[in-house]
This record gives structure tokens, sequence and C-alpha cells, in this order.
């Protein structure tokens, strides 16, 4: 029986990731580090010192230092700011959302948030627009983790938090690397292609069950809990 939705949050909650994808190609390749957008979308989910050091190790053949790392790390969320005030200053709602949360809710079920962000900006907005969804004892964020996604840490941790087996939980992502990491932490895993991807690579990372949008997986969510 299912007990629980563990839901990513960056493309998934907030249509937030054209923001990040446009930071992190931006300050990357500011730094020798040529990254195009596409790029982030690829490796989204991984914490922020994992991208910096698989661009580091590519182009500079070595892990960035602590120090490095932070700096970049530092200017991305600078430039992702920028970004989203000359866009109203805020990362929109992702259409549909709301509605799963909802139908989720009504039928007692937990929700977990597993995000590789460590961005307050982003983590202090759940609470008003998705009122009374979750709690700081149900969340895994990349400060939490060692290693995030695509590792299954994140999702195991999530598990333990909420107190159940993966047999009891369904993830919602949108990115390859976070349906890698939930498969590999034995969950059953929906698929929603909210970016600019192949939808192929989502359904062969493991999905169970792919949708192109949020609103699509609410309009469908009845008929995938009653199975």
């Amino acid at each position: 029986m299912v007990r629980a939705f563990l839901f990513d949050m960056d493309g998934v909650l907030f249509d937030s990731m054209p923001g990040h994808a446009f930071a992190w190609a931006k300050v990357m390749t500011e730094y020798g580090l040529p990254m195009k957008e596409v790029d982030a979308f690829e490796n989204e989910g991984r914490t922020g010192i994992g991208t910096i050091s698989i661009f580091t190790q590519r182009y500079w053949g070595r892990d960035a230092t602590e120090e490095e790392a932070k700096e970049l790390y530092r200017r991305k969320t600078i430039v992702f700011n920028e970004y989203m005030a000359a866009r109203g200053g805020e990362a929109p709602e992702m259409a549909g959302a709301g509605e799963v949360l909802n139908k989720v809710r009504a039928r007692g079920l937990m929700r977990v948030l597993v995000t590789g962000s460590a961005q307050q900006s982003l983590l202090t907005r759940l609470e008003k627009h998705y009122p009374g969804h979750f709690t700081p004892e149900l969340m895994v964020t990349g400060d939490d983790v060692r290693y995030g996604k695509p590792n299954p840490e994140p999702y195991l941790m999530a598990l333990k938090k909420a107190g159940i087996s993966a047999d009891e939980a369904i993830v919602v992502e949108n990115a390859p690397l976070g349906v890698r990491a939930a498969v590999a932490a034995g969950i059953r895993t929906i698929a929603v292609n909210t970016g600019p991807l192949d939808p192929q690579l989502l359904l062969d990372e493991g999905a169970s069950l792919l949708f192109p949008s949020m609103q699509a997986l609410a309009d469908n969510l009845d008929s995938i809990l009653q199975l």
C-alpha cells in the first residue's frame, strides 16, 4: 500500500529549471568550463558540488577545490537570483503541481521533498505556494546528503525520515538522474518531462510511467492510485 509520495522540486513543483540552466551555463562558461543549458537539464538532480566536479574533471582534469566549488556555486546562485528578479522575482509554480499535492493529501498520504537544491530562496517558498504540504522533518536537500543524485542516498534517506519501505512510496521526478536515483533505491517512479529532454531518456532510466506535464499527472492520478 502506498503511504507516501516523494517529490523532486525544481521542474516538478516549480518551473525553475530554465533559470538554473541559464545560471549554470553562464557561470561555468565564464570560469572556463564550457556548459550549455541543455547540460544543466541532463545533470539536474546532482548537488551543486557534484555538477561542478563533472565539468572540472572534464576540462581541468581534476576535482574543484572546496574553495573553487564554493565560489562557483555562490556566483551561480547570484546569477540565478538575478535571472528570476528580472522575471518577477520568483520561479512560478509548475502547472498542475498543486492539484497533484492536494489529491495526495486528500488520500492521507505523506508528502516528502527530495531535492538536490540547497538554495534557501527556493526552499523557503514551499510553505508560501504549497501551504501545509511539507514539513522540515520530511525534506531531504543538497545540504543533507554526501553523494546526491544519481546516487540513491537522497531517496534512501527520505524513506528513513518517513519511516516507510521502498514499496510504500512513489517518486515524482523530471530528471533522468533523479529517476536513476529513485529506481536504484527500489522505489516506483513516475517521470514528468517538463524540460527539453528526449522523453525516452526518462524511460531508459527505469521510470514506470511517463507524463508530459504535471497537469497530465494530476489528470491521471486518481486512476494511478486506484491501481
